[in-house]
């Protein structure tokens, strides 16, 4: 594990102002170098490491964008390490559990938000792991060799397109990621098949009908149409060393744990636990990381105490792929592939005999794209599998992908994408908050958490999402999907166990997925209920179909879940034929809906699932949820 670091920056934040006891907090940013043993039997799991250039000692060398937080006196600290694994190049724990804007460099006060992973102590980490991530815009990457071997180990790449909006041209990637060139413009083996929507059948187009405008751009003739589904194979060469990724976010966690002031670590002698914590596709990367068992270090050692993956779902990525695209997220790829559930994915920890704490946290939205279910079921999706004993699974309901903002955009902001109905405005940081207290209570003394709760077949809080919709068309001005697109069992050839794919992968049988049965509001019943829908204004839901303007209108959008307010008087609600109770016949004003809600908060910190010290900021955001919906 020989690691070093290179110091850029080093600069205290908020002029010194201290975060409680916790003093004052410095953030330091750089570069960080990895050298690795491509012979050790850990590393044969990382896909093509063999073929990977060697430095004179024979170890694969790589290197990734750094930066931390951690408190100028480390002794105020808690001793305990929260590496946040960047979303697409981007840091995610300050905004989810800070409940701040996204930024690249938290710098004002306004950045740090609530400033609670400091008021607790942490040390926070990030690497940039991700090999098609552009330097721009203060995105962090990892710099990782290509395998230039046999011939530069030629091979074909699958990339997935799916415009919001008409287009001449698109890259060879998603959105702004760096795609793996073509090379060859007229290779006789490249092919574009189409799909209308997520339920249709793929249909070739002819060679003539499209072309490569350059080694990274496609063009077809009439051009991209929003919401069709293309599918770009075409040949490629010297492809990234992708798997290198998990080596460098656990290299990173072992220097900063492990490493000497000598050798140049910030945090020597001061770090006891460390945990890591993934969003969305960082969570993906997180699941396939643990199936790999690429957690323990050269040493042996038990890198992390505690992982996290929150809002992954079922899925797992291309994360260890030649010509892998981390960045892709769509059903139909090699990261739909089972094992789903713990006893699968977690075998090599299983047989290793030492795994971390894992929490699995999911809304609702990631039940509803077809694959959160198959995390606690059997493959087939008729049984319940429970979670391993050192795993809790807890489904966040009636939630979508990020938490939901007062007012909601019109638009979503990462896509473009337009949603049938408003964004979901559930808030559900402070059940984020809770699960981290709970996560290291868990890790660091051996407190036991709440039980996972999640929809369950035994008990019928699971449902099939098609048997939902009779009750959705009965709302008025409600549109409920046409269609539900659920994965499929994908054979993508051979080689696949080798991280080699064959495509067209040929499709089997879709899984059986379900989402949370629902009340007489339309509201979920499972898992941890947050205080919107026990104190309800509206039925918050994961799904919103896409906008009829970008096409596929029955299909669902992806992350994004809907507001359906309730009817403001009785009267109101006998007009439209809606068949919930309106806000007038729930509460007989803002002040006692606030008192409902403060209930309903405290009956969650009973449960452990929110913290005594949110209740009064919830109340208030309260307050803003009444005066938007009852305007």
């Amino acid at each position: 594990m020989p690691t070093t670091l290179d110091i850029h920056t080093r600069t205290t934040v908020l002029d010194g102002q201290p975060f409680g006891t916790r003093g004052a907090y410095e953030k330091i940013a750089g570069s960080i170098h990895f050298a690795v043993d491509p012979m050790h039997p850990l590393h044969q799991r990382v896909t093509d490491m063999a073929l990977a250039p060697s430095n004179a000692q024979g170890q694969v060398e790589f290197s990734g964008d750094f930066y931390l937080l951690k408190p100028v006196d480390m002794k105020l600290g808690n001793g305990k390490l929260l590496l946040d694994v960047p979303n697409r190049g981007r840091k995610v724990a300050i905004e989810m559990f800070n409940s701040t804007p996204r930024v690249p460099d938290p710098t004002t006060a306004k950045d740090f938000g609530n400033g609670f992973l400091m008021h607790q102590g942490y040390t926070v980490a990030w690497v940039g792991w991700q090999i098609d991530v552009p330097r721009r815009d203060g995105l962090m990457a990892l710099d990782v060799p290509r395998i230039t071997r046999d011939a530069g180990v030629p091979g074909m790449v699958r990339c997935r397109l799916r415009p919001n909006e008409a287009a001449d041209v698109l890259p060879l990637a998603d959105r702004y990621h760096r795609p793996n060139p073509g090379i060859d413009l007229n290779d006789p083996d490249a092919f574009i098949s189409v799909r209308e929507h997520g339920g249709a059948a793929p249909v070739l187009l002819p060679r003539e009908g499209w072309r490569f405008t350059d080694a990274e751009h496609v063009s077809i003739k009439g051009g991209f149409k929003p919401g069709v589904i293309y599918d770009v194979v075409y040949r490629s060469a010297n492809p990234l060393l992708v798997g290198a990724s998990f080596l460098a976010i656990r290299d990173t966690a072992a220097f900063l744990r492990w490493g000497t002031a000598a050798a140049g670590n910030p945090c020597a002698d001061a770090l006891k636990q460390a945990y890591l914590f993934g969003v969305s596709q960082s969570g993906r990367f997180l699941r396939e990381m643990l199936y790999l068992g690429l957690d323990e270090d050269e040493q042996g050692r038990m890198v992390f105490d505690a992982v996290w993956p929150h809002v992954a779902g079922g899925r797992r990525g291309e994360f260890n792929l030649r010509f892998g695209q981390p960045s892709l997220n769509s059903h139909g790829t090699v990261g739909s592939l089972p094992p789903f559930n713990d006893e699968g994915l977690f075998a090599k920890l299983h047989a290793r005999g030492n795994t971390p704490k894992i929490f699995a946290t999911n809304t609702s939205a990631e039940y509803w794209r077809g694959d959160a279910s198959l995390i606690h079921t059997d493959d087939t999706g008729t049984h319940d599998a429970e979670p391993a004993e050192f795993v809790r699974t807890y489904l966040f309901a009636g939630t979508q992908h990020t938490p939901g903002a007062i007012p909601p955009p019109p638009t979503d902001a990462n896509t473009g994408a337009r949603g049938a109905h408003m964004f979901n405005i559930v808030d559900y940081a402070p059940l984020l908050r809770a699960a981290l207290v709970n996560l290291d209570a868990w890790a660091s003394k051996g407190t036991v958490p709440p039980a996972s709760a999640f929809p369950r077949l035994a008990n019928s809080t699971a449902a099939q999402p098609e048997s939902l919709r009779s009750f959705f068309r009965r709302l008025p001005g409600v549109t409920f999907a046409g269609r539900f697109v659920r994965p499929a069992l994908l054979d993508f050839g051979p080689d696949i166990a080798r991280g080699i794919a064959t495509y067209p992968a040929k499709p089997g049988a879709q899984y059986n997925a379900h989402v949370s049965a629902i009340d007489a509001d339309g509201n979920e019943v499972a898992g941890v209920i947050p205080v919107e829908t026990a104190a309800p204004l509206a039925t918050f839901t994961g799904w919103n179909p896409r906008h009829p303007d970008q096409g596929a209108a029955d299909d669902l959008m992806q992350m994004r879940g809907s507001t359906l307010p309730f009817a403001r008087t009785k009267a109101e609600r006998e007009k439209t034929g809606d068949p919930r109770l309106s806000i007038a016949e729930r509460y007989a004003s803002r002040a006692a809906y606030l008192d409902a809600v403060r209930a309903a908060a405290q009956k969650l910190i009973a449960a452990r699932f929110v913290l005594a010290e949110d209740i009064d900021a919830i109340v208030e955001r309260a307050g803003l949820r009444w005066d938007f919906l009852h305007a």
